[in-house]
C-alpha cells in the first residue's frame, strides 16, 4: 500500500506537467496574432495551418516572425518551468506542449506542424542542441533551398546527437517528436519526392 502511495506522489509532478505543457502548447499564437492584426482567420488561407509559414502568406513578415518566436517559446517555457520538479517532469511538459501545438483542443485538434515548438522544447531541455539544429538547418537550406527538408533532417540529427552525448532520456523524447514531425510533414515529403516542393525565395 505504501509503495502505491509513494508511486502516486511521484507521478503527480509529471501528471501536472503534462496538463501544464498541453495548455501552454495549445495557445494558437498564429491565429490570435493575425486576428488581432485584422487579417482574419489564418486557417482560411494557404495551407490552413496556424504556424509561422502560413502566417507569412498573409504578407506580414513581422507577424510571421512573432508567431515563430512565440510558438518556440511556449515549448521552452513548458519544459524549463516543469524541469524545476525534475527532468521527467520537464520531458513530460515538453512532450505535452508539442502535442498541444499540433492538436489544440480549442481548434478541433487541428494545429501546426510543430517545428518551432520542437526547437523550443529543445532549448528548454538541452540548449546547446539548438546550435546543432541551427547548423544542420542553415547548412542544408543553403545547399538545397528547401526549408522543409532542412528541418526534417535536423530533427533526425538532434536525437542521435543527444544519445551520443549521454542524454538518453531527452534523446528518446526527441526521437518520438521526430517521428510525429515527419508524419505531420508527410505532404511536404510527398512534394519533395515529386520535385514540387517550394524552395526558399521562390515566388511559387
Amino acid at each position: 500500500m505504501s509503495d502505491i502511495f509513494t508511486w502516486q506522489l511521484g507521478a503527480l509532478p509529471s501528471l501536472a506537467a503534462l496538463a501544464f505543457g498541453y495548455l501552454l502548447g495549445s495557445i494558437p499564437f498564429g491565429l490570435l496574432l493575425t486576428r488581432m492584426a485584422g487579417l482574419g482567420d489564418v486557417r482560411k488561407i494557404g495551407s490552413g495551418n496556424i504556424g509561422a509559414t502560413n502566417v507569412l502568406r498573409t504578407g506580414n513578415k513581422k507577424l510571421a516572425a512573432a508567431t515563430l518566436l512565440l510558438d518556440a517559446l511556449k515549448g521552452t517555457a513548458a519544459a524549463a518551468i516543469a524541469s524545476r520538479w525534475g527532468l521527467d517532469a520537464g520531458i513530460a511538459a515538453g512532450f505535452a506542449a508539442f502535442l498541444g501545438h499540433l492538436f489544440p483542443v480549442w481548434l478541433g485538434f487541428k494545429g501546426g506542424k510543430g517545428v518551432a515548438t520542437y526547437v523550443g522544447v529543445l532549448l528548454g531541455l538541452a540548449p546547446v542542441m539548438v546550435l546543432v539544429f541551427a547548423v544542420v538547418w542553415i547548412g542544408l537550406a543553403y545547399l538545397t533551398r528547401y526549408s522543409s527538408l532542412s528541418a526534417l533532417v535536423a530533427t533526425i540529427v538532434s536525437p542521435v546527437v543527444l544519445w551520443f552525448i549521454g542524454h538518453e532520456k531527452v534523446a528518446l523524447l526527441f526521437a518520438v517528436l521526430t517521428v510525429i514531425t515527419w508524419w505531420k510533414h508527410r505532404a511536404n515529403i510527398g512534394r519533395l519526392l515529386s520535385g514540387t516542393e517550394s524552395r526558399i525565395g521562390s515566388k511559387g
